[in-house]
C-alpha cells in the first residue's frame, strides 16, 4: 500500500510518498516534492492544482492520502488558501483521504519502535513534516 503524506503550507502542498511492504519502508523518488496553487481565488487554478495532484497520485499508484491537520483558530491557525487546497485534495474522486491531528502524529512518533533518521531518507528538509505524517500513519496501523 502506498500512502502520500501531505503538509499544507501557504500555497503549497508538500508531499512524501511512502510504502510499507513486509516490514520495509520505501520512499520512491517523485518528480515534484510539492505542488503549488498560483492564485487560489481563481477556480481554474484550483482545478489545475487538483488535476495535477490527482495525476501525481495516479502515476505513483498511491492508495491513500494523509494530511497533517491544522488548527481552525488561534495563533497557529491555517490560512484560507490552505483549507481550499485541503478541500481540493479531499474532493478528488475515489481517493481515500484522512486528516490527522498533529498531536496524534507526535504521540505516534514518540511510541514508534522504528528509528528512521530523516537525513537518511534523501528527502528535502522542507518535506520532513510530510514524511513524519505518512510515517506516523504506518506506525499507528502497525500498533
Amino acid at each position: 500500500m502506498k500512502v502520500c503524506g501531505v503538509e499544507i503550507k501557504g500555497n503549497d502542498a508538500i508531499i512524501c510518498i511512502m510504502s510499507l511492504n513486509m516490514g520495509l519502508y520505501d520512499i520512491p523518488k517523485v518528480r515534484v516534492p510539492k505542488l503549488t496553487v498560483g492564485d487560489a481565488s481563481d477556480a481554474e487554478e484550483m482545478r489545475k492544482f487538483q488535476f495535477a495532484f490527482a495525476k501525481l497520485l495516479e502515476d505513483y499508484q498511491v492508495d491513500k492520502v494523509v494530511i497533517k491537520g491544522r488548527s481552525l483558530k488561534g495563533k497557529f491557525a491555517g490560512g484560507a488558501i490552505g483549507f481550499k487546497i485541503e478541500a481540493a485534495i479531499q474532493l478528488i474522486a475515489d481517493l481515500d483521504v484522512d486528516i490527522v491531528a498533529s498531536a496524534h502524529i507526535k504521540k505516534t512518533l514518540e511510541r514508534s519502535q522504528v528509528a528512521i533518521d530523516f537525513r537518511d531518507t534523501g528527502l528535502k528538509n522542507y518535506q520532513q513534516t510530510a514524511f513524519e505524517t505518512v510515517f506516523a500513519h504506518f506506525e499507528a496501523k502497525n500498533h
